[in-house]
């Protein structure tokens, strides 16, 4: 039942069909790569930028060329935007930084202002009388003029000021001050 003539017939017609079939895709070109494969391998991109490059009267306008060139200003544009986010942020914290260094240096000068203030309050009132000391600082008492002549039989614990203080520098006064002030301690 079987025709041996029709048997050997076959496997050559299934040559013959392979062949041409493998001629007929070998033939036609090559599948343009999509934009957004190119976007993901970088290799191929460039191969196909390069292949543009080389015969660019020929293949400039060819489906794949136009996809490559078009993959590349994508990147660039993503690149751009990246590099554009990461100034920002640079800038911010540049801003942030010369902010605090402003305050600081406000602050800073509040400080001195008040310290200078301390200083100066302190050295008028070290002109009068020995100063509390500065976590215990309370108003001084109001001083009431006594002179020897006005209590003969008081005895003072203090001595009593050079005849000349009213001629005597700044730092005299704050010389005898400080005599004073050990010889109470004391």
């Amino acid at each position: 039942m079987l025709d041996t003539n029709n048997m050997a017939f076959r496997p050559h017609r299934y040559f013959l069909l392979f062949a041409g079939t493998c001629l007929a895709v070998s033939c036609t070109q090559e599948q343009p790569h999509s934009v957004s494969e190119l976007m993901d391998n970088p290799r191929l991109l460039e191969a196909t930028v390069v292949r543009c490059a080389a015969n660019r009267a020929e293949l400039k306008y060819t489906e794949q060329c136009v996809n490559a060139r078009e993959a590349s200003d994508r990147l660039a544009v993503r690149e751009n935007e990246a590099n554009r986010k990461e100034l920002e942020a640079e800038s911010e914290r540049k801003r942030d930084a010369l902010r605090r260094s402003r305050e600081a240096a406000v602050e800073a000068r509040r400080r001195a202002e008040e310290a200078e203030r301390l200083r100066q309050e302190s050295d008028y009132l070290s002109q009068f009388e020995a100063l509390p000391p500065s976590e215990q600082r309370v108003d001084p008492p109001p001083v009431t003029p006594t002179s020897p002549a006005a209590t003969p039989d008081a005895a003072s614990d203090e001595p009593e000021l050079p005849a000349a203080a009213e001629d005597a520098s700044l730092d005299d006064v704050r010389e005898e001050l400080r005599r004073r002030q050990q010889a109470q301690e004391q």
